[in-house]
């Protein structure tokens, strides 16, 4: 932290939101707002000019949106953290945010002893997640990454479910039969089996094969 107390420039397309976040920040002493923005392109600008410790940045704004304001922060202006500061906290919002570059995500119920704290621990280069954001994270990690079949790994699961050997298979296919182990192995360990019928069954569970 510099002398004088961190430097925060607060992005968000919501005035009345900005104006709150500033509010609860502006009280602290150990805080100094020097710049706001309502969408990605004018914070860029801010950063630029006013080299602050933390961007507070919304994920969904015009112009340049929460996700590419932060990738293009991270990529010019290292010394800047990114503090998301959101509504949103889908999978899928929270994955683009921490990918980009994001050094925390936070909710927009947080309290303001929360704020102020995320605030000092992302300028120190702390990791800064709200509970339910990092709850998600955790379930996400925890779930089995599932590639999907190529098509020719499915065209070998129906002859599987066809009730065909190896051999037969290849035959079907027009495909050496050491083609088909081959086939057979990758399949097993996206599905996570061990054995061809148990491969038939997840798939149908998975809506990966239809069978009459």
């Amino acid at each position: 932290m510099r002398e004088g107390g961190l430097r925060i420039v607060v992005v968000d397309d919501h005035t009345v939101m900005r104006a709150g976040v500033i509010a609860l920040l502006a009280a602290e002493d150990s805080i100094e707002i020097v710049g706001e923005a309502g969408d990605g392109r004018a914070a860029l600008e801010l950063v630029e000019r006013y080299d602050p410790d933390v961007a507070l940045v919304d994920l969904r704004m015009p112009v340049l949106d929460g996700v590419a304001t932060t990738t293009e922060i991270v990529a010019r202006y290292p010394r800047t953290r990114v503090l998301i500061l959101t509504t949103y906290d889908t999978d899928a919002e929270i994955e683009r945010g921490v990918e980009a570059g994001a050094i925390g995500y936070l909710l927009k119920d947080t309290t303001r002893e929360q704020l102020v704290a995320a605030v000092h621990a992302a300028a120190r280069g702390e990791t800064v997640l709200a509970p339910r954001v990092a709850e998600k994270l955790v379930a996400r990690m925890r779930r089995p990454v599932q590639d999907p079949l190529t098509e020719r790994e499915t065209d070998v699961l129906n002859a599987v479910a066809d009730g065909l050997t190896n051999a037969e298979i290849g035959r079907r296919l027009v495909i050496a039969e050491a083609t088909v182990k081959t086939h057979l192995l990758r399949l097993f360990a996206k599905l996570d089996v061990n054995d061809r019928t148990r491969a038939v069954v997840v798939a149908m569970e998975r809506g990966i094969l239809e069978r009459p």
